[in-house]
């Protein structure tokens, strides 16, 4: 997939499953609560927790039964660790070939405020961001369309084009706002797997790619 960039373009990033594996996170949660409850045994604990995940049982009512700990803490725990998480492969050169052409880069993410920039401090790319919109900061999350236009408010007159992989409610504004856009497949690790279900024409990008290597800047 090619994009033609040059300073009148801004490409926009989701984050989560999109520059890494949200999945990455939540083992990084999990390593964090495991090891603060069972500091000798974290890794027994650890496996324990993940394979309760992917059978779709409820990891925190396990963990309040068994250690007495209060939800709450385990929440906070989950959302303010410090992650251990790596970008996609492609994702550095992608960035530099943007700004190579002169193009900038932004960001719409959902999430807390916190949780969300510890993640992209971890994968060391914060920086190249000339724009991040955060949910918890504007107050408002996708699909709703300030989240896009608070992009276009910053970069008046520009060409945009955003790059995520939830069809349920990344494109539906881009849609309407006359973006261009493209959809990362599910490598297989995506925390959701649903998007088979919101295959109409409000919701799909412009166009499908395997992944982030396959997005050529001209």
């Amino acid at each position: 997939m090619d994009i033609k960039v040059d300073e009148k373009t801004v490409i926009v990033f989701d984050l989560d499953d999109t520059l890494y594996n949200e999945l990455d996170y939540l083992r990084s949660a999990y390593c964090a609560i495991a090891k603060e409850l069972n500091p000798k045994q974290w890794e027994n604990l650890f496996a324990q927790m993940f394979s309760m995940y992917r059978n779709k049982e409820n990891v925190f009512q396990y963990l309040t039964a068994t250690f007495k700990v209060d939800k709450e803490i385990l929440i906070t725990l989950y959302r303010n660790h410090t992650p251990s998480i790596k970008p996609f492969q492609g994702v550095l050169p992608l960035f530099k070939a943007i700004q190579d052409k002169k193009g900038k880069l932004a960001i719409i993410t959902d999430g807390r405020s916190k949780t969300q920039r510890a993640k992209l401090t971890a994968l060391g790319i914060e920086d190249y961001f000339h724009k991040i919109v955060i949910s918890e900061e504007l107050g408002t999350e996708k699909p709703d369309k300030k989240n896009y236009l608070s992009i276009e408010h910053a970069f008046k007159d520009h060409k945009y084009c955003y790059i995520a992989d939830n069809v349920r409610k990344d494109f539906i504004s881009p849609n309407k706002l006359g973006w261009n856009s493209i959809g990362l497949i599910d490598n297989g690790l995506n925390i959701h797997s649903d998007s088979f279900l919101y295959f109409t024409e409000e919701h799909l990008p412009k166009t499908f790619v395997k992944s982030i290597i396959d997005i050529k800047i001209l």
